[in-house]
C-alpha cells in the first residue's frame, strides 16, 4: 500500500512538470473587452470577457472568432 501510494504521488509529480503548451507574450483584446476568464486547447485560446462575448485566439495570438453569449431571460 506504501508502494502505491509512493507511486502516485510520483505520477502526480511527473504530469504536473510536464511541459506546458506554449502561451503568446500578449493577446490584444478589443477596446473596453475586460477578461474575466480564459482556457485553452491544443491550438487555441478562448477569454471569456466581462461583457458577455468569447474571444478565441490562435496559439500566436490572432484573433480567429469572436461569439457573443445570450444571457437567459
Amino acid at each position: 500500500m506504501i508502494a502505491g501510494f509512493l507511486v502516485l504521488i510520483a505520477a502526480l509529480v511527473i504530469r504536473l512538470n510536464a511541459e506546458a503548451l506554449p502561451l503568446p507574450d500578449q493577446i490584444a483584446l478589443p477596446e473596453g473587452a475586460e477578461a474575466q476568464a480564459f482556457t485553452q486547447g491544443s491550438d487555441w485560446i478562448a477569454v471569456v470577457t466581462t461583457d458577455d462575448r468569447v474571444l478565441v485566439y490562435g496559439r500566436d495570438g490572432v484573433m480567429r472568432q469572436e461569439m457573443q453569449i445570450d444571457r437567459a431571460p
